[in-house]
């Protein structure tokens, strides 16, 4: 396939440029003058492929809601050509040989380049380590995703062992015994609409603790999805004394918070949407920087695990095709943060920590045609976002990885 891209914007090595461009056989092409092509496209972004480092493609185990097909197309679809898929799998990759049965499943169907992540502990228990040595050369960190690592000697020795191999600890910060059988914020709308309520410390106290154990062990340390104010601050106060760690928001967060609840599955995640407050301190982490990157958490369900309003449906909404859309409607066009902030939150510094090599993928944004968000037209096998129904602009028309093209608008 051959398109000519004129006056396009693109992104690389974290400036910004306009060029006129010819895509052919899945190579860019800078060129000074146009000649009589008969499809210009005009108001396009050309990115490096996107990358997320959080995401859920449920296989093995877990097929009837995502493949590793159908989520890598889904991914490629919203411009991403990296995605680092989470452990809460069966079996759980907590061993080389468990590995290997997600990793012939990625070589045989993965669109994308998919680097796995390893469980922390066997099973995903908090009991006893995995076999973190054995895998540690085939996956991007070691994370026990959907569980935060309850025992402070546990998780002290996972971070021992991690130092050692030079890799992150990815941990997603849970406090069980605050949890209390919640399953959204124990805020405002869960007081008047008679909900459970999970409290913001559940997140930030396992943090708090964690970045404690990260100063005493020289571990590399990223925190998942942080959905709250005091999080927001202790990241940054461990910054400031010179702790390696790193963290990630996700859209929904930036973007929603608990006022725009509706007694539908698709506004059920974990972490939950918190208050307005803590929407506002993750806003500006972004901007100053203690907030390195944004991930989707792409966490798809079956329909009808998502059809049970917010007391009974699964935790976990999907974003992989919508994130950028998203972020550079509501973030980008509004000033909130420039388009280079942006792209360094869903491409540098991913890539950066998490030592992710993409080589010369990229992907093509138009930007200047608005469209609505459908979730019957996701690649993806999960239709659960809060968004459906957005107006944004940002539709993908292209992602290249390889030299392959693995996505183009209007092709399935």
């Amino acid at each position: 396939m051959t398109a000519v891209y004129r006056n396009a914007t693109i992104y690389k090595d974290g400036i910004l440029s306009v060029r006129n461009v010819t895509v052919r056989e899945g190579h860019l092409v800078f060129i000074d003058q146009l000649g009589p092509e008969a499809e210009l496209t005009d108001h396009c972004l050309i990115l490096p492929g996107l990358a997320d480092v959080h995401v859920h493609l449920r296989e093995p185990g877990f097929s009837y809601k995502e493949t590793i097909r159908t989520g890598t197309m889904a991914a490629a679809r919203g411009g991403y050509t990296a995605v680092c898929p989470m452990p809460n799998l069966n079996p759980v990759p907590d061993t080389a040989e468990h590995l290997q049965e997600e990793l012939s499943i990625i070589r045989r169907d993965g669109l994308i380049r998919t680097i796995p992540y390893g469980a922390i502990t066997k099973g995903e228990k908090g009991e006893e380590l995995a076999d973190m040595e054995e895998m540690a050369d085939s996956v991007c960190a070691f994370s026990d995703d959907g569980r935060g690592v309850q025992s402070d000697d546990m998780m002290r020795r996972a971070m021992q062992k991690a130092a050692g191999l030079h890799k992150l600890i990815a941990a997603h910060c849970e406090v069980n015994s605050l949890l209390k059988g919640g399953y959204i914020h124990d805020g405002r709308y869960a007081r008047e609409h008679g909900h459970k309520g999970i409290c913001s410390a559940s997140e930030y106290e396992q943090i708090a603790r964690d970045l404690a154990l990260a100063k005493e062990t020289g571990c590399s340390y990223h925190v998942c999805h942080i959905s709250t104010k005091e999080s927001v601050d202790l990241i940054c106060r461990a910054k400031a004394d010179g702790i390696d760690v790193t963290c990630e928001t996700g859209p929904h967060y930036l973007l929603l918070c608990e006022d725009d609840l509706q007694e539908e599955g698709r506004f059920k995640m974990n972490p939950p949407l918190r208050s307005r407050e803590d929407q506002a301190a993750l806003l500006e982490g972004i901007k100053d920087g203690t907030i390195d990157m944004i991930a989707t958490d792409h966490a798809p369900h079956s329909a009808e695990e998502k059809a049970k309003g917010l007391a009974g449906s699964a935790m976990g909404v999907v974003g992989l095709e919508s994130a950028f859309a998203l972020l550079y409607t509501h973030l980008v066009l509004p000033g909130v943060i420039s388009l280079e902030r942006l792209l360094t939150l869903m491409i540098d510094n991913p890539k950066k920590r998490f030592g992710l090599d993409t080589g010369d993928d990229f992907t093509v944004f138009e930007t200047a045609t608005p469209y609505v968000i459908d979730p019957a037209e996701f690649a993806s096998m999960g239709r659960a976002t809060p968004f459906a129904g957005w107006e944004v602009k940002g539709r993908c028309l292209l992602t290249v990885c390889r030299g392959k093209v693995v996505y183009q608008d209007g092709q399935r």
